[in-house]
Formats: C-alpha cells, structure tokens, sequence
C-alpha cells in the first residue's frame, strides 16, 4: 500500500489541477481573438437533429468569456489561500482537521462542565432530571434510533427498550456494560441435537406451554424432556432466561424473533445471533453515563425507586 500513500501523488494532483486550469485560460484565450465582422457569414458545426435543428458556430458573447476568466481568477486565489494543491497547506494554513479539533475544543468548553455535573450523580439520579433525560434522548437519536428506532421501541430482532423484558439485565449497571462494550448474543443451532423438525416441534410447543399460550398438549409432553436435556442449560430449567448469557425469558410474552411456531421452529433449527456494538469506541465516558440513564429511564420507576 506504501505506493498510494508516497508524495508522489501529491505532486500528480498539483499538477493535474494547475494544468487544467492552464489549458482552461489557453482554451478561453484562443476563443477571444478570433473577431467575426458583422458581414461575415458564420457557419454551423455540422451537428443537426431532428432534421432542420442546426448548431451555428457562432463566439462565445464576451460577457460569458469574461466570467469564466473570473472563475479562473478565483480558484487561482483560492488555492493560495487553501490547500487543493496536493501538499500544499495554503497560506491560511487552514485544514478540515484543524477546524474539526477546534469546533470540539469549543464544545468540550461549553458542555464539558455539564457532562461532568452529570457524571459525578448516580444514574439514578441522572434518569430523573429532566436536563439530562433531554440530553440523553439526542444522544439516543444519534446514536441508538439507527436500531431500536426513535421511540426505542426496537424492532424484529432488536429488543424494545420502554419494556421491562432485559436480555442482560436491567439494571443500571448491567445497561451501562450493554452500551460500551456491546453484546453478542448466541444461539446455536439445535436441529439435530432435539431430533429435527419433529423434536423442534414438539420444543416449541412445549415454550409455548410455559407462557400459556395455546399448544399442542402431547407435543408440549414430548418436548419438555427435550427442552430439559438441550434448552435449560442457557434458558434455565423453569425457561425464565439467564441474563449472563443474554437468554431470552420464554415464560412470558416478548419474542424477540416472533412468537410464531414457525418463527420458533426456525430458531431451534437454525439459531439466532444478535450483535451490538460496543459504543466505548466513539463516545467518552460521561456520554455513556447519560444514555445508561436516559435507557434505564425509559422503563424504570422512577418513583419507586
């Protein structure tokens, strides 16, 4: 890769530009000493459509030359000032960096004291000011609405936020952990291990037992001793979950996945893999404080707590 990073380029595009905008005044010049008398007839280009539509060879009027000689004019004054010369820095010495670096400056000046206030409180506290659930909820939109969509309601395979249904945990800690070092939740696939599409039936009937939804009576039977030597090591004997591992509570009515037979069929056969980032890449840590509350927020007792 050295070759497409050597200075080299940076001469090809200065030169590159400044010969095209050479060749455009040439171009323009060549244009503008050739004078046509007022009794002289002009001829056409030889380009002709439909027929009897002619292109006439006519000059350019002077008002248009002149504003293209403006044009070159500017970006020679432009590329002086600001780098578009490969290596050149300009003589500003203006860079998208430099104003970049400065525009955070800025803000960590202004907001800095603010995220700092908010750090120092416990995220409960957090959840409940107003100020900062104000906060958070852009931060959300920036960063989290792109998923669990803006009214963090999620979607088929991203988990609703405003419940109180947690793969993980929803605790504030536990939220917290989500968010900056991401999750990877795993379902393996388990076709054989039940007895194919017959076994996988008679599982998903037997979770549909365990929630009260209608089902299949003998295949639940059939499927119990099936879920009990494949399924509870991760969802637990009683099928109420694990947050450690990120298993899903089969005993109430959420499907992250859809709670179709189908559905659940389909993720005892095939599995499931659900992978969340981890935000401590790109946010610092007083950012995270303040989404942790405004998530645990969104579903917690305030009051009660």
């Amino acid at each position: 890769m050295s070759e497409f990073t050597s200075d080299f380029w940076g001469i090809y595009v200065g030169l590159i530009t400044v010969v095209s905008i050479v060749a455009c005044a040439v171009l323009l010049q060549s244009m503008s000493t050739r004078r046509v008398a007022k009794d002289e007839p002009v001829g056409t280009t030889g380009h002709t459509w439909d027929e009897d539509l002619t292109e006439w060879n006519n000059p350019l009027p002077r008002w248009w030359i002149w504003l293209f000689y403006i044009t070159i004019a500017f970006s020679l004054v432009y590329l002086a000032l600001y780098p578009g010369l490969g290596m050149y820095g300009g003589l500003l010495g203006w860079s998208s960096t430099g104003q970049f670096r400065e525009e955070m400056e800025r803000a960590e000046a202004k907001y800095g004291p603010i995220y700092a206030r908010f750090l120092a409180q416990d995220i409960r506290t957090v959840a409940a000011d107003p100020e900062a659930r104000a906060i958070g909820q852009r931060l959300f939109l920036n960063f989290c609405s792109q998923c669990h969509g803006s009214d963090a309601g999620g979607a088929k395979g991203i988990p609703n936020l405003r419940d109180r249904d947690w793969l993980w945990g929803g605790e504030p800690e536990a939220i917290r952990t989500s968010i900056a070092e991401g999750r990877t939740g795993v379902m393996p696939p388990l076709g054989a291990a039940v007895g194919g599409d017959e076994g996988a039936k008679d599982v998903a009937h037997y979770v549909f037992s365990l929630s009260g939804r209608t089902h299949d009576t003998l295949r639940a039977f059939r499927g119990k001793p099936r879920f009990a030597a494949v399924c509870a090591a991760c969802h637990g004997p009683d099928g109420k979950g694990n947050p450690q591992l990120g298993a899903p509570n089969l005993t109430d009515s959420i499907w992250l996945h859809g709670g179709s037979e189908a559905a659940v069929i389909e993720a005892v056969m095939k599995g499931r893999k659900n992978e969340m980032p981890a935000h401590k890449l790109f946010l610092d840590e007083a950012k995270i404080h303040l989404l942790t509350a405004y998530v645990y927020g969104l579903s917690a007792d305030l009051e009660r707590k």
